[in-house]
């Protein structure tokens, strides 16, 4: 935990938002790193002089703001910036001392931006479509049926077979996310993931008032002794991803799979199985949806795979599913998803565009990934093959999560600390989650690695002296 204090000299207004404003100053400026762990509302009313009530509204005032969040348990951290509620664009990488942001889980951008030519390819087309002023008008919350018969044959590349009425059209894998838990899900369930979690869900809890518990894993994802020791919460549904892991990495073997499916059904887990990256891998396991087709509900990525301004993502549902919840529950966000985004959508799954993107995207990432490999060296597991957007790097003894991504900043570089990720009741490894894609050259991303470098060779700094 941070010895933090606000500096509170010069600001006006209530006191509450003077510590709000003050902890934003202090978080636009590196002084507090993503992943920090903020002092109690108690500790921190008693350095400052204030009530209890008084930190617990500038706590809540900066978590509106997107700038932390919290969790039953474990505390309140600083938010990091590839949490959706506060997702700016990466800073240009201009000149040796701007920040190298390797923080942000973008997709990598191949040479020519292919996206873009294709988008005005697409546009050109569509000024010419009769239906261009249908797509205006208001759709049903669940897609076109078009779009969703567009939906099934995105997500049969991912190795899962759905008819068009199991698919909802969603605004991005966020809002799939939110439709499942929302359906799935009461205030105050218990939701199972893996330890190490996608930092996106953390935030959705939250806001959905679920209680998360984590679940140990090890090289290959989940273990299935710790998921059957942790249906004894009486949890009912887990969230996963089994493919290319976020934050870890991971892709879970098929025989992993089956087990996990066979301690899924035994205890009557609803599976959502979210697979942002999948298609970034020649040979997939099947997804563990395909083995528990009637509670597996599936998450199929656009955003990570196409473009993420698209805004378009795939969530599948075992068939008889009723739609009128899901209907609701995708309404309540957005009301619809933009049929123009999703037109485009399925345009390119229908005319060969999506798989195009998705061979550049793969190729343009396991180039990175070989030159990650030759800056980090052995720090780069040998069995990591598969193209990636995202390592995950264990740090030397002697090292905290926490310090060494503020000392790495400090050298001009952004990662990720693991506390943004772990979910109680687990410790937050001594590791940080390095992001391959979002430098827009590969000039830039061998820059920032090499900051990385020289920020583990160089050692944690010694602690300054508190006097």
């Amino acid at each position: 935990m941070t010895s933090w204090t606000p500096q509170l000299r010069g600001r006006d207004g209530p006191l509450y938002r003077v510590i709000a404003d003050a902890l934003a100053a202090d978080i636009d400026e590196g002084r507090l790193a993503p992943g920090t762990r903020l002092p109690t509302h108690r500790e921190l009313a008693e350095k400052v002089g204030v009530t209890v009530g008084t930190v617990t509204r500038a706590y809540a005032e900066a978590e509106r703001r997107g700038l932390i969040g919290g969790e039953v348990g474990r505390g309140t951290f600083v938010r990091h910036r590839d949490a959706p509620r506060h997702l700016p664009a990466p800073a240009p990488d201009t000149g040796d001392d701007a920040l190298v942001e390797l923080g942000l889980n973008w997709p990598t951008t191949p040479p020519g931006d292919p996206a873009g030519t294709a988008l005005r390819k697409t546009l050109d087309a569509l000024q010419r479509s009769p239906r261009l002023s249908e797509l205006l008008d208001y759709q049903p919350p669940t897609g076109l049926l078009a779009h969703r018969e567009a939906g099934a044959a995105w997500l049969s590349r991912f190795g899962l077979e759905a008819a068009q009425e199991q698919v909802v059209v969603c605004s991005g894998g966020q809002h799939a996310m939110e439709v499942a838990l929302t359906a799935l899900t009461r205030p105050g369930d218990t939701v199972l993931a893996e330890a190490l979690t996608y930092p996106g869900l953390k935030v959705l809890a939250n806001r959905l008032h679920l209680h998360l518990h984590g679940v140990a894993m090890d090289e290959h994802g989940l273990k299935p002794d710790a998921l059957e020791a942790a249906c004894r919460t009486g949890a009912k549904v887990l969230f996963c991803l089994p493919n290319l892991q976020n934050p870890t990495g991971s892709v879970m073997p098929e025989e992993r799979r089956r087990r996990i499916a066979s301690v899924a059904r035994k205890h009557g887990l609803t599976v959502v199985e979210d697979d942002a990256y999948g298609l970034l891998l020649d040979r997939r396991p099947p997804p563990l949806c395909t083995l528990l087709p009637e509670s597996g509900w599936f998450i199929g990525g656009v955003s990570k795979l196409l473009a993420p301004g698209l805004r378009i993502g795939y969530l599948a549902v075992p068939a008889g599913t009723g739609t009128e919840r899901l209907a609701e529950t995708a309404a309540l966000a957005v009301r619809m998803t933009p049929p123009l985004m999703a037109e485009v959508a399925d345009r390119w799954v229908n005319d060969g565009t999506a798989d195009e993107l998705v061979v550049r995207r793969r190729r343009e990432a396991l180039e990175r990934l070989e030159l990650a490999r030759e800056v980090l060296g052995d720090r780069v597991p040998k069995s990591l093959r598969a193209p990636t957007y995202h390592l995950w790097l264990n740090l030397p003894t002697g090292w905290r999560a926490e310090s060494f991504t503020a000392q790495a900043r400090r050298h001009g570089v952004s990662v990720t600390s693991s506390e943004v990720f772990t979910v109680g009741p687990a410790t937050a490894p001594a590791a940080v989650r390095v992001c391959l894609g979002t430098p827009r050259t590969r000039a830039s991303l061998e820059k920032g690695l090499r900051r990385l470098c020289e920020t583990l060779e160089g050692g944690p700094e010694p602690l300054a002296s508190i006097v």
